[in-house]
């Protein structure tokens, strides 16, 4: 849902809205179809509060997941950077791979993994680059302390990697069930409907198309706004995008100049193994 498109949604939510209170206006009587008006207000009333509450509630896990999702991706790229650090102090037969394999990670997860973050696909997968350090690590023979040190604290770093790569494609999953959707879905409608009987033939149009309108457009922004952080990674204004490892990748490049690191890498720049 993109930022021109979800004002157009709303427009057409509210257009569709006013049309539907000012038809049920030409047959309704002077006065409204409701004798007890204070009444009928606080029967809305106590829909009105029942609905956003929930949506409340909705939003903030929404907003959560959200949250999550960026604050996991910023880490796994800081994180990505401190184990290329610590790569430097691991024994030379692993040391130079280890490296060049997370330059490869960072580079399958901006080019590969991210493009699929809208599909939820890459929940499904692990990525490659992951298993392939591993495998890397197996045949380190740590012998200093330094290397030691090293050793251990490339684990403790691959710990917090893999739960930041968890975090970011946590939120590409959804977190708001089915089940949720249609019972926002029902009291919407719900409140749509009970606000048509207070069409009244004797109040002007303006005033009839305001009541509904800005009732609806409320509703629609919100369920819209909903969507959006239930769903960050569906291209637009303000979704997730890889900044923090494009970044990164950046970092490392330099950082391999740094070290004399002149070899090629074993990946693409899409970070397909070559």
């Amino acid at each position: 849902m993109t930022l021109i498109l979800a004002p157009i949604v709303t427009v057409v939510a509210v257009g569709l809205a006013i049309a539907a209170m000012l038809r049920v206006r030409r047959n309704a009587p002077d006065g409204g179809y409701f004798n007890d008006g204070d009444r009928a207000a606080g029967v809305f009333g106590v829909l009105a509060t029942g609905f956003a509450i929930l949506l409340g509630f909705v939003v903030f896990l929404a907003f959560e997941s959200y949250d999550q999702s960026r604050s996991g991706a910023e880490t796994e790229a800081v994180v990505v950077t401190q184990q290329f650090k610590t790569a430097q102090f691991m024994p030379d037969a692993v040391g130079g791979d280890l490296a060049d394999g997370l330059v490869c990670y960072g580079r399958s997860v901006v080019e590969q993994e991210w493009p699929r973050m809208d599909t939820a696909a890459v929940s499904e997968g692990f990525n490659p680059w992951g298993v392939e350090l591993f495998q890397v690590l197996e045949r380190a023979d740590p012998k200093t302390a330094t290397e030691q040190t090293a050793f251990d604290k490339w684990f403790d770093q691959t710990t917090e990697r893999e739960q930041a790569r968890s975090d970011r494609i946590h939120g590409a999953e959804g977190v708001i069930p089915t089940a949720v959707w249609v019972a926002l879905a029902f009291m919407a409608l719900l409140i749509f409907s009970f606000m048509l009987f207070f069409a009244d033939s004797g109040e002007r149009a303006k005033t009839q198309a305001l009541l509904i309108g800005s009732v609806v457009s409320v509703v629609a922004a919100t369920l819209l706004l909903l969507w959006f952080l239930d769903n960050p990674y569906h291209g637009g204004g303000g979704t997730l995008e890889p900044t923090a490892m494009e970044r990164t990748q950046e970092i490392l490049a330099q950082e391999r100049l740094l070290v004399g690191s002149r070899t090629p890498l074993p990946c693409t720049e899409t970070g397909e193994p070559r």
